[in-house]
């Protein structure tokens, strides 16, 4: 590498870290919130299973509930409430990142069902993270009423400096694996609570498949999930913020940084003496070991 190219990525470095410390001062702050509140009580496994959205879930759920796992903590994410697995592997940890379910939206409904649904089924200690960016000042502990669910909030700036760096603030809580899906804070969480082995089910990461565009040049995707009862069909897709149709540009763009966010948490890991195993058959991540049983 060159003396300027050098040069350039310090430069680019040094604004990016002086741009996250600002924002984490004035957005966030410096609270390792989940480092603190440490694990959920009885949750003493070395191994996490982590349950994602992917379709293949479907796959591995009757082995999971027949005790291919057992001995194992539990994760799950997103509407995996809904599900009649939840009750039965009965998760110690629960993660909500979308902010569909902090902020108004067009699935408020079904959002308003989801938090019914855990405040009603939830009978044992469970912690559930959520975002501590709330600007609409969304009360959780409102929504859930249940004394069993413990609530701690997560930080969501992402930090893309000095790496050295980066995994300092990953170690201290402060940092962000808000590289674009649910199962990269997952992994974080798991990594700050201190599990040695992290195992993937339900991370198909087939967001390449499906993919077309319609007679209006909107990009639409055909996504599915592991609890659908009907086929997939195409539907425009959008940005989060601000709500607008994707490009294809712009699509590849945060999917390109979604699979680099999988290579820097594989990084992290490593340097904890962790590991992260891929258990999805047919999963595009390429950055993790893969095992199946």
């Amino acid at each position: 590498m060159r003396l300027s190219q050098k040069i350039t990525g310090f430069l680019h470095n040094g604004v990016s870290t002086l741009w996250y410390f600002a924002v984490m001062a004035v957005k966030e702050n410096f609270r390792n919130y989940v480092g603190r509140a440490g694990r959920t009580e009885g949750a003493l496994s070395d191994e996490l299973a982590l349950l994602a959205n992917g379709p293949s879930l479907a796959d591995e759920l009757p082995r999971l509930l027949a005790g291919a796992r057992a001995g194992c903590d539990f994760l799950a994410v997103n509407y995996f409430a809904e599900h009649e697995a939840f009750e039965r592997l009965r998760p110690a940890y629960y993660v909500l990142s979308d902010p569909q379910f902090f902020r108004a939206s067009a699935q408020r409904d079904r959002v308003a069902a989801l938090y019914r649904t855990l405040a009603r089924k939830v009978t044992w200690p469970m912690t559930l993270y959520v975002q501590y960016y709330n600007p609409e000042r969304f009360d959780y502990r409102a929504a859930l009423p249940n004394g069993h669910i413990r609530i701690v909030p997560f930080h969501t700036q992402p930090y893309r400096g000095f790496r050295r760096l980066e995994f300092w603030l990953y170690r201290h809580g402060l940092g962000s694996a808000n590289f674009g899906t649910v199962v990269q804070v997952c992994e974080y969480v798991a990594l700050l609570l201190g599990y040695k082995t992290l195992e993937l089910y339900g991370v198909d990461h087939t967001l390449l498949d499906g993919l077309s565009v319609d007679d209006e040049n909107r990009l639409c995707r055909a996504d599915r999930h592991y609890y659908d009862d009907t086929p997939a069909v195409p539907k425009p897709i959008f940005q989060k913020v601000p709500h607008r149709p994707y490009t294809m540009a712009v699509y590849l763009a945060e999917v390109a940084e979604l699979f680099r966010g999988h290579e820097a948490l594989r990084d992290y890991a490593r340097s904890l003496g962790a590991r992260i195993i891929n258990r999805t058959e047919g999963s595009m991540i390429d950055a993790y070991e893969r095992e199946r049983k």
